[in-house]
C-alpha cells in the first residue's frame, strides 16, 4: 500500500459528481474501488455556462468535453413584457454526450476494507421536494432565419418554455408546465424559431430537490442523487462537480482518519446552502412569471424551499471547514 494510505473509499455510481470525487481522491493519492452500476438516463440536453466549462476542464483535462455548440446570447420574454436579450457565453450538448465524455476511473484498491463509500444513488431515497412540474423534452428543427446561436426563454399562462440549440438547424425544446403544443399555442418568442416540433422524448422532475439522508455513519451521497437544482436558473452540471468535489474531499479525509462527524455535517450544510441560494435566485422569476394559478403556486412552494434550507441552516454551527485544492482544511488553521 503507498505510504500515506490509512484505508479506502468505494465509490458506487456514474455522472459527474462521481467522476469529479474520483478525480479528487486520485489527486489526494486516496485509495478507493469503483462500481459503476447501471446505466442511467441521461438529460437529452445539457447547458454549460464558461464557468462551468472551465471546471470540468480543470478537472477532466482541457478539451475533454467536445461536441459541444456554442451559445452567444440569451434572449427572454417575460409576464407578457417585449424581449430582453442578454450576452450570454454557454456550450450545449447532449446529456448523452456529456456522460461519454467522463473518465471512467477504476481506482486503486487497497486491502485495506473500505472505511468510507460515496453513493450516485441514495441507500434512503426520501426526497424534499419543492413543488412539481415536469418538463417534457422535445426535439425541434429551427425555423429558416432562427438564430442558432441564442438560447430562448419565454414565460407564457400556464408555464415557460426553453430552446436550446445544438446546432444550425436542430435544438431541444423543454416545456415546464403544460404539454408542449399547448404552450406554444400562447408563445409568441419560441414559436416562431421553430420549424418542426418532434415527439417528447423524455420527461423529467425540474422541481428543486434535495435529499433528507444526504449523510449516513459511513456514506454519502453527491451529484443529481444529492441535490439536483431549477433548469430555469441555475447549472446543475457545475453543481454537481464542486459538490463531487467537495464530497471527495471529505471522503478522503476520513480515509485519513479524521473524524466523520464535523466532515459530514460540514458536507450537509455546504448542499443545503448551495440549494438556498439556487431558490433565492429562482423566486423572483416565478414570482413575475405570470399572475395565474401555476405561477403563483410555483413561487409559493420556492419561498417554502428557501424557508426550509434557513430552517435547516440556522441550527447548524458557522463552516468548519474550507477547501483548499483537493484537501479540506479545519477554519480556524486555514485562516
Amino acid at each position: 500500500m503507498t505510504a500515506g494510505w490509512r484505508s479506502s473509499v468505494h465509490v458506487m455510481g456514474r455522472g459527474v459528481g462521481v467522476a469529479a470525487a474520483q478525480a479528487v481522491l486520485l489527486e489526494n493519492a486516496t485509495s478507493f474501488s469503483a462500481e459503476q452500476g447501471p446505466e442511467r438516463g441521461s438529460a437529452p440536453v445539457v447547458m454549460l455556462g464558461e464557468q462551468a466549462l472551465h471546471l470540468l476542464d480543470s478537472l477532466f483535462g482541457e478539451g475533454r468535453i467536445s461536441g459541444s455548440h456554442r451559445i452567444t446570447r440569451r434572449i427572454v420574454r417575460w409576464n407578457e413584457a417585449e424581449p430582453v436579450s442578454i450576452p450570454h457565453q454557454a456550450f450545449a450538448l447532449s446529456g448523452q454526450a456529456l456522460l461519454g465524455a467522463l473518465p471512467l476511473a477504476h481506482g486503486s484498491p487497497s486491502a485495506v476494507p473500505p472505511r468510507f463509500s460515496l453513493h450516485a444513488r441514495p441507500p434512503k431515497p426520501s426526497l424534499h421536494q419543492f413543488g412539481q412540474r415536469e418538463a417534457a423534452a422535445a426535439p425541434v428543427t429551427l425555423a429558416a432565419g432562427a438564430d442558432a446561436a441564442s438560447v430562448l426563454v419565454e414565460a407564457v399562462a400556464a408555464g415557460w418554455l426553453f430552446l436550446i440549440p445544438l446546432g444550425a438547424e436542430c435544438a431541444w425544446l423543454l416545456a415546464v408546465g403544460d404539454a408542449p403544443d399547448a404552450l406554444l399555442a400562447q408563445s409568441r418568442l419560441v414559436a416562431p424559431a421553430i420549424g418542426t416540433l418532434g415527439a417528447v422524448e423524455a420527461r423529467f422532475e425540474t422541481a428543486p430537490r434535495v435529499l433528507e439522508h444526504l449523510v449516513g455513519d459511513d456514506w454519502l451521497v453527491l451529484g443529481s442523487g444529492a441535490l439536483a437544482f431549477d433548469p430555469l436558473c441555475g447549472d446543475g452540471t457545475a453543481m454537481a462537480a464542486r459538490g463531487g468535489i467537495l464530497a471527495g474531499a471529505v471522503a478522503s479525509a476520513i480515509a485519513d482518519g479524521q473524524d466523520p462527524g464535523p466532515l459530514l455535517r460540514h458536507y450537509r450544510a455546504m448542499l443545503i446552502a448551495a440549494l438556498r441560494r439556487h431558490l433565492a435566485a429562482c423566486l423572483p422569476f416565478y414570482q413575475r412569471g405570470g399572475s395565474g394559478p401555476w405561477w403563483q403556486e410555483q413561487a409559493r412552494v420556492t419561498a417554502e424551499g428557501h424557508a426550509w434550507c434557513t430552517s435547516m441552516l440556522a441550527v447548524e454551527p458557522e463552516p468548519a471547514f474550507v477547501l483548499t485544492g483537493s484537501r479540506l482544511a479545519p477554519r480556524t488553521v486555514a485562516a
